[in-house]
């Protein structure tokens, strides 16, 4: 709908070296010249005339062997320590695991473990190569947004987005990460329903368990074939114990984070731009189970409110922190602050104030314009992108991202409606509002077998069943929808099969993987440009500030200080309601101490202080 146009480790080898080579190719030398001495004796007997031109000629084929060897031996060794490479080429692991690169969009790889933070690789021709720290790139090889689209998958289920919406006794991404205690637990009052209760669950075995999961699903060879796949963005979902926990909370602390370095270190090797979406934060946002813990909406509302909001930004300004390092800020440039707020529960007075207070703190952080801090994105909350028209204008580059979902009674959703809704909508906060992300497209709106709105889904829960014809029809809802959402992260790029199981079933309309196969998502994703029909267009100019060319009209100062969107708001929704001077008596947040840095090259120098708030 728019017309923007579209190795680390290495195996020990006994110590051999090419001098050693020269001392064999010397012996051969010695005893060819004793052979022909010997020779020149007409009284030796012939016996040792031969027997001497045996053995110096198994010695010099010997030698000339022994040095071939060692030739190939030198270039496995050059192979395996290889820096960069192209289609076919062999990556090593950090984990000696071995596989093929391959990537018939032109890609390519790179990384160097003695220069860690040095050029990267291209995820495919047409995708801009991450720059190494200090590098000096043209223009044209830069990311410019209006000019290059973002086509990525999100990597749910991770490293903090368990969505355990369930089956019948599992959920629908990582099955084999919490059935047997759902199993154990389901007939009790405090069965597993997200991560907080699955980590009670876990118990003693949390820590092995958990790293697991964070070990083995989501790999290096994931990365690889994400840029294979043509696209060129992950989203990765990250909740704030990454970085600490408090007492009582029983998520493992800490060691997601030790994954999300990997993550970078393989985005950078292949090409792969990151957005960083906080999906859970204290109190929970949405009181739904991706956030880490359902039930109760404790952010921005409740009794608590307030407290888990300055809770919030001290760890939204540590990750800001990380991500402001010129060692990470090319592979992650882009923060997502609070993934699918409440917004029928919180209210938009209370959003908007916390949207504003986040952008405050974090831009004081690490200052105004291109290259200081990611972009921030805020979340539409489910209203449409339309609702956030004319919200802190000339705000220095800060995004907003949707999650469009398709309700309606028909059993395919209908393409037209997509390109004439979901397009004419981004175009247009495209051009008013600045950049517009659709951070989550999926074929399936519902938890797998959870109650159909409008009609009966058993045929979509037995994908083997389908015929030419639904599958065309999907291809076309899913081009429609990259469409029209044009900067866009499918939901999600793989789900996990229980041992048990031998199809996927209905999830695989959220496996971006299996979609490729079965030919309901396009194999070059570029096909889906043009597919909707022109109603609207963005001619790809977003306002100055939006991209951090300019801060338009508007100084830092302004945006920071004049605006009349108050922190903590004039009132939240409580059990019995508080607002006005009651508002004072809510429980707050005092800043006694520092923040946490997090693990990683270029750490601030500067102590961080607290909360501003």
């Amino acid at each position: 709908m728019s017309h923007i146009e579209a190795s680390e480790s290495q195996t020990s080898y006994p110590a051999i070296t090419r001098d050693d080579s020269k001392d064999c190719l010397l012996d051969v030398q010695k005893h060819e010249e004793s052979s022909r001495y010997l020779a020149q004796f007409k009284f030796t007997p012939k016996w040792k005339i031969v027997t001497s031109l045996v053995f110096g000629t198994l010695v010099l084929f010997g030698g000339i062997a022994l040095t071939a060897v060692l030739i190939d031996r030198e270039k496995g060794l050059h192979h395996l320590s290889a820096t960069s490479g192209g289609n076919g080429s062999t990556i090593v692991t950090d984990t000696n695991m071995t596989f093929l690169y391959t990537n018939d969009f032109g890609g390519d790889w790179a990384w160097d473990p003695s220069d860690p933070f040095g050029r990267g690789g291209r995820a495919q021709d047409w995708s801009k190569r991450i720059p190494g720290l200090g590098e000096q790139v043209d223009e044209k090889d830069t990311w410019q947004w209006g000019k290059d689209i973002v086509r990525g998958v999100n990597l749910g289920g991770w490293l903090g987005e368990f969505s355990f919406t369930l089956t019948l006794t599992r959920p629908f991404i990582t099955p084999t990460l919490y059935n047997k205690y759902y199993a154990l637990t389901k007939d009790n009052e405090a069965h597993v329903v997200d991560e907080w209760s699955l980590s009670f669950a876990m118990g003693a075995n949390l820590s092995t368990e958990m790293e697991e999961h964070y070990r083995t699903f989501i790999t290096e060879q994931d990365f690889a074939q994400i840029a294979a796949s043509g696209l060129n963005w992950v989203r990765i979902s990250i909740g704030y114990w990454a970085i600490e926990t408090w007492p009582g909370e029983p998520f493992l602390e800490g060691v997601s984070w030790k994954y999300f370095l990997k993550a970078i270190q393989w985005a950078r090797k292949y090409g792969v731009r990151i957005f960083l979406q906080v999906e859970g934060l204290p109190g929970s946002q949405n009181g739904w189970d991706h956030s880490g813990k359902g039930g109760t909406v404790n952010l921005m509302n409740g009794i608590m409110g307030i407290a888990n909001a300055q809770r919030a930004i001290s760890y939204l300004r540590v990750f800001n922190e990380f991500l402001s390092r010129n060692e990470y800020k090319d592979v992650v440039p882009v923060l997502g602050i609070a993934n699918d707020i409440r917004f029928s529960v919180i209210g938009r007075e209370s959003i908007e104030s916390f949207y504003k207070i986040v952008y405050d703190t974090l831009r004081r952080d690490a200052g105004f314009g291109e290259g200081k801090g990611p972009i921030l994105v805020i979340q539409d909350g489910f209203q449409g992108v339309s609702l956030w028209e004319g919200f802190m204008p000339g705000a220095d580059r800060l995004a907003l991202d949707q999650h469009p979902g398709r309700h309606t009674s028909k059993a395919m959703a209908d393409e037209q409606s997509i390109g004439s809704e979901w397009a004419v909508a981004t175009n247009r906060s495209s051009a008013q509002f600045g950049i517009t992300l659709g951070g989550e497209f999926k074929l399936w709106v519902n938890g797998i077998d959870n109650p159909t709105l409008y009609a009966n889904c058993s045929y979509w829960n037995n994908p083997e069943s389908w015929d030419d014809t639904t599958i065309h029809s999907l291809r076309e809802v899913t081009l429609a929808s990259m469409d029209a959402l044009q900067h866009w992260f499918y939901y999600t790029w793989k789900v996990r099969l229980l041992d048990s199981e031998s199809s996927v079933g209905g999830r695989v309309m959220w496996d971006y993987q299996r979609g490729r196969e079965g030919g309901w998502v396009p194999k070059d994703p570029r096909d889906a440009v043009g597919h909707c029909p022109l109603m609207s267009s963005f001619d790809g100019v977003y306002p100055a500030s939006a991209t951090g060319d300019s801060l338009g009209d508007s100084t830092a100062t302004s945006i920071a200080e004049t605006s009349p969107i108050p922190f903590p708001p004039t009132s939240v929704a409580t059990p019995a309601g508080v607002n006005g001077t009651l508002m004072n008596w809510l429980p707050r947040l005092t800043p006694t101490g520092t923040l946490p840095v997090l693990e990683g090259a270029g750490a601030s120098t500067s102590v961080i202080e607290g909360v501003y708030v």
